[in-house]
């Protein structure tokens, strides 16, 4: 189409003459910046997704007010964001990153996301920009930027999560391929300040095989394990564990995962020889635990618990904490995290197995439960226990 023809077809009343004018590769720059304000919102739409657009008029089409119009510009303008780094005239590839920027602050979820998407591998991108995506309030927006973009350091993200990040955003960079031992902390300390609302986050943690995880941040997520079975399989399928961490994991994972710790190549002679009796205890405890007798030991009473055994399991409290069955029905029907804790603490239960009291048996929301001090201690002190006691009249 020659400059005259594409002149005067760009000012027909026939919307579709002009949107077939913006469409051409070739047409002169000044046409294609005057189409750029049509009325008419096909028309614009085909100015945006023209490669032979200037600069200008893409800028003025950042701002369009039809949604769809600034989504086919921001599908144009990242395509091309490889193009920018061997641009020869600096002014032109200054007006191309204000368009970008002007793109991720848009107010349209679906226009951020579109460059988000876009942008999410490049080394290319304006860094501004890819800084802005990172911070941006909707997780479809933040979510590819915080997994995948090479230009965020670790000390930006270590910064994102600091400030209390979005929902999902912790998930999202738990996934980053060669997490250093440094994030893993970062994002680690922030799920386990909420374990509940954040589970996903240190289940993605661990199911990523390429994050470095030291053992002291995977001791503080193993304090809290014990109550998070989406855990036990990413945990025991680590390609790596330390020989304390393998232990711990014997005492709490299924019978199945506790058959794949077995299996694993990396045991010592020492660790197998403890799994293969935590195999037997398991087994031993099960047996007790089927029959309505009230268990015996630690081992059983934790089956007990563990299946749900509550007339046995409380039961064996009364005989071991020496007290009437009467008040440890009503402690246990209190929904006293306090209570059943210090009825735990009473009966030589770990502060582990009160948790599972806590959890399976008083029927205590996971939000409301008292859980272990250091990962094992009992958070209460044995004055503030007995006087817990007391409020049910035990001497």
């Amino acid at each position: 189409m020659d400059y005259e023809q594409a002149k005067r077809l760009s000012a027909d009343p026939d919307a579709r003459q002009r949107r077939k004018v913006a469409q051409q590769p070739d047409v002169r720059p000044e046409i294609l910046f005057y189409l750029a304000d049509d009325a008419d919102a096909g028309v614009r739409t085909a100015v945006a997704e023209n490669r032979a657009t200037p600069r200008h008029a893409d800028l003025i089409l950042s701002r369009d007010g039809d949604e769809s119009v600034r989504a086919r510009l921001a599908a144009k303008i990242t395509a091309l964001v490889p193009e920018f780094a061997d641009e020869e005239r600096e002014k032109i590839k200054a007006l191309s990153h204000q368009v970008l920027e002007t793109l991720a602050r848009d107010q349209a979820v679906k226009v951020r996301q579109i460059v988000a998407e876009a942008l999410k591998d490049s080394v290319d991108a304006p860094v501004a920009v890819i800084q802005k995506l990172a911070r941006d309030i909707e997780i479809r927006v933040a979510g590819p930027i915080l997994e995948h973009s090479p230009l965020l350091t670790d000390e930006d993200l270590l910064e994102i999560v600091a400030d209390g990040p979005i929902r999902g955003a912790l998930t999202a960079i738990a996934k980053r391929r060669q997490l250093s031992d440094k994030l893993s902390d970062g994002v680690a300390a922030a799920a386990l300040a909420d374990p509940g609302a954040e589970s996903d986050s240190v289940c993605k943690l661990l199911q990523n095989k390429s994050a470095q995880i030291r053992e002291d941040t995977l001791d503080r997520i193993l304090d809290h394990a014990g109550k998070m079975p989406a855990w036990h399989e990413p945990l025991v399928e680590r390609p790596t564990l330390p020989m304390k961490a393998i232990k711990r994991l014997a005492a709490f994972v299924s019978n199945t995962l506790l058959e794949a710790l077995q299996q694993r190549p990396d045991l010592d002679a020492a660790t197998a020889k403890d799994v293969a009796k935590a195999v037997q205890r398991r087994l031993e405890a099960e047996g007790a635990a089927a029959s309505d007798k009230p268990p015996v030991g630690e081992e059983a009473i934790a089956a007990a618990i563990g299946a749900g055994k509550r007339e046995a399991v409380a039961a064996a409290l009364a005989r071991d904490a020496k007290l009437p069955a009467s008040i440890v029905s009503a402690i246990l029907a209190s929904k006293s995290s306090k209570a059943v804790t210090a009825l735990a603490w009473r009966a030589n239960l770990s502060m582990r197995q009160a948790l599972q009291l806590q959890l399976r048996i008083a029927h205590i929301p996971p939000t409301a439960a008292l859980n272990p001090r250091g990962g094992t201690d009992y958070p209460l002190t044995p004055a503030e226990m007995e006087w817990q006691l007391g409020l049910f009249g035990t001497a």
